[in-house]
């Protein structure tokens, strides 16, 4: 008993030295995310694995993508292990301030209010969103859609602009919440609503693969860019990432990837 109550004794001894140690670090403001990212080997991304074509999950079940494939090659680059971890999106910053994941890399625009509470990197991808209808559907603008049902993915950058975009909002019947946008396509598919909000890059990608009825109404609501987000604080952590993305530009292995996802180099690092 008197082993055994020392032992646990020397192990809360041990838990809140590493604990004040910490609370040390990040009241000094020390910044130590790389390091701690290289010490244990390993980078765990956090994503939406049915977000094509920036990461989903193939027939045989692998996640794959465009930012799967730049993170894979950044990850070795950096010399530690890719690991990669399927989130709820509308939880993704819980996930991320409670240490499950390193970073949100899966099409994650930038926007001023996340800004606030992330550090990102300079964007990589320009994108916009939009709405998506069936090819059928009589709507051929954002004003066409007054007293109609439009859907969004929860959490994703789609409810923001939409409520960026006030005059829009107030123009349509009701907004409906989906879990994933393939969910949203399939109740768009099906006539559940009239329009879904999404990114462009994935709507054209949808379009594209699936040859399902849709077309993208050609006005935007907003445009935006995608970066990759980090824990508030986590700049060398970000700019490791980010050096090592300028790096892939420069010897064209950037242009390569994103060449074999959207059939052109649409990045805009170094541009």
């Amino acid at each position: 008993m008197k082993k055994l109550t020392i032992a646990l004794l020397a192990l809360l001894l041990l838990t809140s030295t590493v604990f004040a140690a910490g609370s040390k670090e990040q009241a000094q403001g020390v910044d130590n995310s790389l390091q701690k990212v290289l010490d244990k080997g390993t980078f765990v991304l956090g994503l939406d694995d049915s977000f094509p074509p920036m990461g989903f999950r193939d027939e045989n079940n692998e996640i794959v993508g465009f930012d799967v494939d730049l993170a894979r090659e950044i990850t070795s680059r950096m010399g530690v292990e890719l690991s990669l971890q399927p989130i709820d999106w509308n939880a993704k910053e819980q996930e991320l301030n409670t240490g499950n994941i390193d970073c949100i890399w899966n099409g994650f625009t930038i926007t001023e209010d996340r800004l606030a509470s992330l550090t990102f990197t300079p964007a990589y991808v320009n994108n916009a969103q939009v709405v998506v209808v069936k090819s059928s559907s009589p709507y051929t603008s954002l004003a066409s859609l007054a007293n109609k049902k439009i859907g969004l993915q929860a959490g994703s950058s789609a409810s923001e602009a939409l409520d960026n975009s006030p005059a829009f909002k107030a123009s349509i019947k009701s907004v409906v919440e989906f879990k994933e946008n393939l969910t949203g396509l399939m109740d768009l598919e099906i006539g559940g609503i009239d329009g879904l909000i999404l990114d462009l890059l994935v709507a054209n990608d949808n379009i594209n693969r699936s040859g399902k009825d849709f077309r993208i109404i050609d006005e935007h609501l907003t445009n935006e860019a995608y970066g990759v987000g980090f824990r508030k604080g986590e700049q060398k952590l970000a700019d490791e990432v980010w050096s090592q993305m300028k790096a892939m530009d420069a010897d064209g292995s950037l242009a390569k990837i994103a060449t074999k996802w959207f059939g052109a180099d649409i990045t805009v690092v170094g541009k």
